[in-house]
Order: C-alpha cells, then sequence, then structure tokens
C-alpha cells in the first residue's frame, strides 16, 4: 500500500521530483515520481562519504581519533564540522573543537585522507565499501569526485541506504550508534540555509535534529532524527521513533521553496504513517 502523503511533491515548484519511505527491514512503504531517475545530491553526498569512512575505521585503515586535516584536527573533527576549516576554502578559521563549521573543504580532506590511508582513490573506495554491498549500482561519484558534493543518485538506491541506517549490515550497530551521536556537545555554527543554531548538534557526518529551530524536517520529526539535505534541493531523514527512513531527491537548487514545502511533507508523512499503525492494531 502506498503513502498517500508522498503526492504531496507534485505541488512543489520543481522540475522533477521522487521519494520514497523505508523501513528498517528494507520494506519500501511508499514512493513517489521516478524513482530510477539520477540526481545530482550536492550534500547529501556526505552521509555516503562519512559511512565509507566508518568502513574504513572498522577495517583498521584509519582511527577516528588519529590526527586529519589542519593541525590538532582529527578524523572525528572532520566528520563533525569541528576541524576549523572554512565553508568552501581549504583555510583555517577556528581552532578544532570549539565552532561547527559546516565545511566541504573539511569533507575534501577526509576523502584525501582516506585514500592515503587505504591507497585507494576514494570515489573508489565509497564503490567498493558502501555502495556496491548494498547494490547501489545507480550511484556514482562524478565532476571532481568531491567526497562533500559530487554524488549523483536515484531515489531507489538511498532507499537502500536509509534501511542500512536503520538496522546497519554493513557496519557494527555500535558504530552506528556513536555516528548518530552528538559529537562535541554544545558547540555553536550556522546551518546552512536556516541560520546559527545554539547547539549546532552533529554527528559523524549526521545532522542531528535535536531541538533545532528553524529545521528542515517536520514539526513532528523526533529529536533523534537525523539526516542531510543538499543544495541541489535533496533529502534524506531516518527518524529512529517513527521507525523510517525518507528520501527525497529533486532537480531545482535549495531555497525558500524548500524551506516552506520541506516541513509539512515531512510532517504529513509521519501522520500518515501514524494512523495507518493505529488502523492495523
Amino acid at each position: 500500500m502506498s503513502l498517500q502523503s508522498l503526492a504531496l511533491i507534485e505541488n512543489w515548484p520543481v522540475p522533477t521530483a521522487a521519494a520514497g519511505v523505508v523501513r528498517a527491514d528494507g520494506t519500501v512503504l511508499g514512493t513517489h515520481g521516478p524513482v530510477d531517475h539520477r540526481f545530482p545530491l550536492a550534500s547529501v553526498t556526505k552521509p555516503l562519504a562519512a559511512y565509507a569512512a566508518l568502513v574504513a575505521y572498522e577495517e583498521g585503515a584509519i582511527e577516528l581519533d588519529e590526527p586529519a586535516g589542519p593541525p590538532g584536527s582529527t578524523v572525528r573533527h572532520l566528520l563533525a564540522h569541528t576541524s576549523g576549516l572554512a565553508f568552501d576554502e581549504h583555510r583555517v578559521t577556528a581552532s578544532p573543537g570549539q565552532r561547527r563549521l559546516y565545511s566541504n573543504a573539511g569533507f575534501e580532506q577526509l576523502g584525501d585522507h582516506l585514500a592515503k590511508a587505504t591507497e585507494i582513490p576514494f570515489a573508489e573506495y565509497l564503490r567498493q565499501a558502501v555502495l556496491d554491498p548494498l547494490g547501489m549500482t545507480s550511484t556514482t561519484l562524478e565532476g571532481t569526485n568531491s567526497p562533500a558534493k559530487d554524488g549523483v543518485s536515484t531515489v531507489e538506491d538511498l532507499l537502500r541506504f536509509a534501511a542500512e541506517l536503520q538496522a546497519p549490515r554493513l557496519l557494527d550497530p555500535r558504530t552506528v550508534a556513536e555516528a548518530m551521536t552528538v559529537q562535541y556537545p554544545g558547540t555553536k555554527g550556522v546551518l546552512p540555509g536556516y541560520g546559527h543554531q545554539n547547539p549546532n548538534d552533529w554527528g559523524l557526518g549526521f545532522e542531528i535534529r535535536d531541538s533545532k529551530s528553524p529545521h528542515w524536517t517536520g514539526s513532528s520529526s523526533s529529536a533523534r532524527t537525523f539526516g542531510h539535505f543538499g543544495q541541489s534541493g535533496t533529502f534524506l531523514w531516518i527518524d529512529p521513533v517513527a521507525g523510517v527512513g525518507c528520501v527525497a531527491l529533486t532537480d531545482r537548487a535549495f531555497g525558500q521553496w524548500a524551506v516552506e514545502a520541506w516541513p509539512p511533507f515531512t510532517d504529513a508523512v509521519l501522520a500518515e504513517l501514524s494512523e495507518r499503525r493505529l488502523s492495523e492494531r
């Protein structure tokens, strides 16, 4: 049975959109739109890159607290956007661990560090460690192969990843739990598109909703919700309380349209799921 709420993407002012919802066991509860269409992910690439880094950690290729990035920074700092690197420049603007400076440059240095440690180009390591094992055959890094922003994927593929995040097969569940735990609690910072947040909570490559306001998820999203959105008009969230993950991909750059459209969409999805659970009792 499909989810009627997913049809709300038809009202979004975008040329193309697709969306889907999946449970931890991989059951797809509903989809809408061309789920096999390949969309640029922009920063939704980062969770995939983070997962690859966590695989490298479990394989013993890297340690989370080993030096990486600018002086004093570690792999953990890079994953948690606390390395001190600027947004899009390989320039240090703060001491590691002091501020939550969302940084594409940080993820690019993470990718370089991983490539050196494994002696495998990052895009190839990502494919071997994450994409192929999950059957994400339509997902690639393109352009400059930036771990921060150059992913291209489909809703079908990302639903596989969303199921993995809820019930890990590639990683020890304890590693995934650590990735969804706030790193450097109490750190202030800017959530791109939504302004200053105090605190601006983040895990290891995944943004954690907690009490952020305003936010791109819904007003009914649990505080434990985690995920990422991208400037190409894309998002992926997992709500552990609701027991589902949701993916929405578009081909229009993030802007005011998304600020207005995404939260009510998420609230409608969660409300429909709640109603369905009640009716099934």
